[in-house]
């Protein structure tokens, strides 16, 4: 189903209301929902509030959310986002890290104690859109065996990196340490189809093509030890340095078991500390220009920049509707229900 986005922000408002998440918080959250959606990455979009929504009804996690400034001194925030919202302590990081950035260069925060965040590109593109380098990373919940083994240790621990372009859009990086998000395999399981038999291996440590046994078992890192090795970092960075919760100490957001316990790291880098912004993006066109310019292999008819499919993807479903599956069309259907809210996913009032 193809839904306006203007609708789907609205449902997610209204719901996010609902729950008794504050009128800030209800923006930044339903703001990074719809992007993800927007950008094809429906891992991370609206489906996401049915597991908001059992986390408040189960009280496992804190909204509206309080936000606590451990230390914020020099270039460096320290933040306990206290088991609310990840998107909104991981805002909140990037506008420290992008306000320190431009005093000293370099701006970094560390958070500890949140909840999953999202869209990283979204937070690095805060940074792109105010002249600067973003990065961030994340650690999560373990789903993902190091190299050689079969037992999840690490999360998918993704990570971002954006930076202006000279264009119209920022160039954005924004991916998993493990060959595929889980969240990708979750999706497999609502719409009942299989999966690549290299995504994951089953509780025996066998290749599997059932999403339901790669959930019972454990995702492979990218490229093999080289992701494994990033997650480690990301890992060590995001959540034992933050003083959160790392590998297998991390709960899942999928079920309402507690707190989950993620640690976030966000930077942002000031290009003009370095070099005048207008020689900075004209080396990027023609470096971009390079790049797309260069020889391609048989069957490719273009070289994507990173980030320029989901950019597409985003001026699509502005165009002609963001795409929902029906699986999660359902399931906020009944919580729309269940809330006295007068909306439909279909667009109808109630």
């Amino acid at each position: 189903m193809k839904i306006p986005h203007s609708h789907l922000k609205e449902v997610s408002m209204k719901i996010l209301e609902a729950i008794g998440a504050a009128e800030t918080e209800v923006d930044v959250v339903s703001r990074s929902l719809l992007m993800a959606d927007m950008r094809g990455i429906h891992t991370h979009g609206i489906n996401f509030l049915p597991k908001v929504v059992s986390r408040v009804e189960n009280g496992v996690m804190q909204i509206p959310t309080e936000l606590e400034i451990i230390s914020d001194e020099g270039a460096a925030t320290h933040i306990d986002g206290h088991n609310g919202f990840g998107q909104v302590a991981a805002e909140q990081g990037m506008r420290h890290a992008i306000e320190h950035g431009k005093k000293y260069g370099v701006g970094l925060s560390l958070i500890r104690n949140t909840n999953h965040i999202g869209l990283l590109a979204f937070y690095s593109l805060m940074a792109a859109e105010e002249g600067m380098i973003g990065l961030v990373m994340t650690n999560s919940a373990p789903c993902m065996a190091p190299w050689g083994g079969a037992e999840p240790f690490f999360g998918t621990n993704p990570f971002s990196v954006a930076a202006p372009s000279g264009e119209d859009y920022p160039i954005i990086l924004d991916m998993s340490t493990s060959l595929v998000a889980r969240g990708k395999i979750r999706r497999a399981v609502r719409l009942n189809k299989e999966i690549p038999e290299d995504w994951a291996l089953d509780a025996e440590g066998k290749k599997t093509t059932d999403p339901v046994k790669a959930l019972e078992g454990t995702l492979l890192p990218m490229g093999g030890p080289k992701g494994y090795g990033m997650a480690f970092f990301i890992d060590l960075i995001s959540g034992l340095l933050s003083g959160s919760r790392f590998s297998r100490d991390i709960l899942t957001f999928h079920k309402p078991l507690g707190p989950t316990g993620v640690g976030t790291m966000l930077m942002a880098i000031d290009i003009e500390h370095f070099m005048d912004m207008k020689t900075f993006t004209g080396l990027v066109k023609d470096h971009a220009g390079s790049i797309r310019s260069s020889k391609k292999a048989e069957g490719t008819d273009r070289i994507f920049l990173p980030g320029e499919i989901e950019l597409e993807a985003e001026r699509r479903s502005l165009r002609d509707g963001v795409e929902i599956d029906e699986p999660t069309v359902k399931e906020l259907n009944t919580i729309l229900e269940k809330y006295d809210i007068a909306l439909r996913m279909d667009g109808a009032d109630n």
